[in-house]
């Protein structure tokens, strides 16, 4: 069950970034009719991004086109092509990029990561979370369609915490017996994406807790931004101190009550509220409600030591 927690704090990521970025993006994350509210976990996770920069457009083109071309090798190789599929270093099978083919009935025949468990039966495979992926995979490539995508969580090689993976599920045939291929990709390596529940959190000013939800510098790739967004939790009664940013600064209140002063000016702050904060203006907040104040603190440039100024 999805907590009331993440539910708001989704709405209010998007109207933040709605009223922030004058734009709202998609998620990039449309699948078939059937698979659209599945979320498990499938075989080991599939990285076809060698560049770093594609886009996820481009790699959804190229996960398909490889399923496309190997199914046209079946049509005129049969099951010869199998070998070539297990082949490291080849088109087919490098870094985390490979083919998984089943029989339509869910036998694995081909699985180059784990050539071990070629013949086992993959009908009752399970994701993540309890859900029946094989029998996903099977519905998918029997489908009137016979093909779509498949999203489920499935952690990566070598982690415990679970990633999305989107994977493309097409029906084949050699004869009379019918196949699904498949490949895939995690959708964070090409889109990035957190969770509240996922940053660390520090203390400052003694009773305030920060986490940074998005800083280019915590992120092991280019993501094209200069600015950063951190998560700010002040207990009843507490505040943070008077001090001045360098650039400008976006405050968007998730929950409580509190007043914000910019240049000694009082603004009485609650949840829904945006309020942009000048560059240089000497601006300090103060939780006068019960309960905890939460508030997304918006920078760009992205926040910096050097940027900040304690007022003594």
């Amino acid at each position: 069950m999805i907590s009331i927690r993440k539910i708001i704090f989704a709405i209010s990521l998007s109207i933040l970034l709605l009223m922030v970025a004058g734009c709202v993006q998609t998620d990039g994350s449309g699948i078939s009719d059937q698979n659209e509210n599945v979320s498990s976990v499938g075989e080991q996770g599939t990285d076809i991004n060698t560049s770093g920069q594609d886009s996820l457009q481009s790699v959804m083109t190229s996960t398909e086109s490889l399923v496309n071309d190997a199914i046209a090798l079946m049509d005129k190789q049969g099951t010869d092509t199998f070998d070539e599929f297990r082949q490291a270093d080849s088109k087919w099978f490098h870094d985390d990029t490979y083919l998984s083919i089943w029989t339509i009935d869910g036998i694995r025949t081909v699985y180059a990561p784990n050539v071990s468990s070629e013949g086992e039966d993959a009908s009752g495979l399970k994701d993540y979370n309890g859900n029946p992926l094989g029998q996903l995979f099977i519905d998918t490539a029997t489908s009137e369609e016979g093909e779509g995508w498949v999203t489920y969580q499935w952690p990566k090689p070598g982690e415990t915490v679970p990633s999305m993976k989107y994977t493309f599920v097409k029906k084949a045939s050699i004869g009379d017996q019918e196949y699904l291929v498949t490949s895939g990709f995690y959708v964070d390596d090409y889109v990035y994406t957190n969770s509240l529940d996922d940053i660390e959190y520090f203390t400052r000013f003694d009773t305030v807790s920060l986490g940074n939800l998005l800083h280019p510098s915590n992120v092991d790739h280019d993501l094209g931004i200069d600015y950063s967004i951190a998560h700010v939790i002040i207990k009843s009664g507490a505040s943070i101190e008077a001090h001045i940013m360098k650039n400008p600064e976006t405050y968007y209140v998730i929950s409580g009550e509190g007043v914000l002063y910019i240049d000694n000016v009082p603004f009485d702050v609650k949840a829904g509220d945006l309020v942009v904060i000048p560059a240089n203006a000497v601006q300090s907040i103060e939780n006068t409600g019960d309960a905890d104040l939460e508030f997304f603190a918006i920078d760009q440039p992205a926040w910096a030591e050097e940027n900040e100024v304690i007022v003594e």
